[in-house]
């Protein structure tokens, strides 16, 4: 809204107003339709419904939600909602999420989603499209699991790997670098360690504030750029969305919060590459399929330095690739900028490294018969026969013209995003930050 406020926006404000407080929202919340297809412990893998009249085609897609957020994360709201984007391209969608965490998991580690969870997943949604490779798409420690998983599982069906937003440094996490120093003067993690040993994991409302301390500035800034976009329906909806997906944050289990702690905060075991699980190493340069992975460009929690690194790491993938995207850590994978930046490159991406559709057989597989010529009248005249032999040699000829018409290629565009494999960044913007 302007300062002095124009009629036209005073309308629209005073509308935004009344429609939240007599109907509860602006933001259309509708989930979109999905069905379970696969379950096993902490493991719940979805199907997205194809559009009204429309075909899924292509290879599939997995989403990936990381421990404790909701699976809100991919379908924030309509019209802002990762999931709808790709359900309506005719992209067979899937995603696997873990349902509400207890006291009695608290002896689940990290190995049970990348051991179980994850390849179980990856396989039900390979099988439930026809046995085709999947793309594994994960946000945050999301992510983080997707990596670990694909490094240490070659033999899984994967097509290529799409990490949003996952840490490998936390030394360059700001929220964490402060205090590591602190965090390594008493054995074992001290007063943190206990604390979540005792509660048997990290409470919902624990991480619900460790999320918002990242975005604290919004948090204090919030009442202000309300009162400011009034008249921005999209601006409100987009809030309210967001306010929703704080509240239904998910606890930890016990023993996962103790390795993410330990071994990814205080230890930053994953900026070497490798992470120790049990009587093995997994190595992220073993990944070899192609790899994208994504950095916002005001992310607090998972900022572009410590996102970056990762691209190194993956010596084994045929191509890498990496974006600055505008957005701070939800922002980059739903923001209202995401439609434009990091969604986009998703599809260019999907595209490039998709199997081609197999042709789909004729019914029964029996060839089409044609119907049998009638015979010409024996009286007939040569005139008469002359004039079908001469239509008989004329049309073959016109089936030429047709086909080399057909076949003339048409004139290369501009260069598309992600048309030269050198190409690192999303934009000028992107390269600024780089520097």
């Amino acid at each position: 809204m302007d300062l002095i406020p124009k009629r036209d926006q005073l309308v629209t404000a005073a509308n935004n107003v009344a429609h939240s407080l007599l109907y509860g929202g602006l933001a259309d919340l509708r989930p979109m339709p999905r069905a379970l297809i696969d379950e096993g412990e902490l493991r719940e893998v979805y199907h997205y419904r194809p559009a009204p009249g429309m075909v899924e085609s292509g290879d599939p897609v997995l989403l990936v939600t990381p421990l404790a957020a909701p699976s809100l994360c991919f379908d924030l709201r309509r019209g802002c909602s990762l999931v709808e984007h790709f359900v309506s391209l005719g992209r067979r969608t899937y995603l696997v999420e873990y349902g509400q965490v207890s006291f009695r998991n608290r002896s689940l580690g990290m190995e049970h989603w990348v051991d179980e969870v994850l390849p179980a997943a990856i396989t039900a949604a390979s099988e439930h499209s026809g046995g085709r490779p999947v793309h594994l798409v994960g946000w945050s420690l999301g992510g983080i699991f997707a990596m670990l998983t694909a490094a240490d599982r070659p033999d899984l069906p994967l097509a290529s790997l799409t990490v949003v937003g996952s840490p490998v440094d936390t030394s360059k996490v700001p929220l964490v670098a402060p205090v590591r120093p602190l965090l390594n003067l008493t054995e074992g993690g001290g007063v943190v360690a206990g604390a979540y040993r005792a509660l048997g994991g990290a409470p919902q409302p624990i991480v619900k504030w460790a999320f918002q301390l990242a975005s604290v500035q919004k948090i204090v800034t919030k009442p202000l750029a309300v009162l400011t976009h009034l008249d921005d329906t999209d601006f409100l909806a987009q809030l309210e969305a967001v306010d929703r997906f704080m509240a239904n944050m998910i606890a930890y289990p016990g023993r996962s919060f103790g390795q993410v702690y330990h071994r990814m905060v205080r230890n930053n075991a994953l900026s070497h590459g490798s992470m120790d699980f049990g009587d093995r190493v997994i190595s992220l340069a073993d990944i070899a399929v192609p790899v994208l992975a994504f950095g916002g460009a005001t992310d607090g929690i998972a900022p572009i330095a410590a996102v970056r690194p990762f691209i190194d790491m993956v010596t084994g993938a045929p191509e890498t690739r990496f974006e600055i995207v505008p957005g701070g850590h939800l922002g980059m994978l739903t923001g209202r900028a995401a439609r434009d930046t990091t969604w986009r490159v998703m599809d260019e991406w999907i595209e490039q490294w998709s199997s081609p559709e197999p042709r789909k057989p004729v019914a029964g597989n029996a060839p089409v018969k044609k119907p049998a010529a009638k015979k010409p009248p024996a009286k007939k005249s040569a005139a008469k026969k002359a004039a079908v032999k001469k239509a008989a040699v004329k049309k073959p000829a016109k089936k030429t013209a047709t086909r080399k018409k057909a076949s003339a290629k048409k004139p290369a565009g501009p260069e598309a995003i992600g048309a030269n494999p050198q190409r690192r960044h999303g934009s000028g913007g992107s390269r600024a930050l780089a520097r």
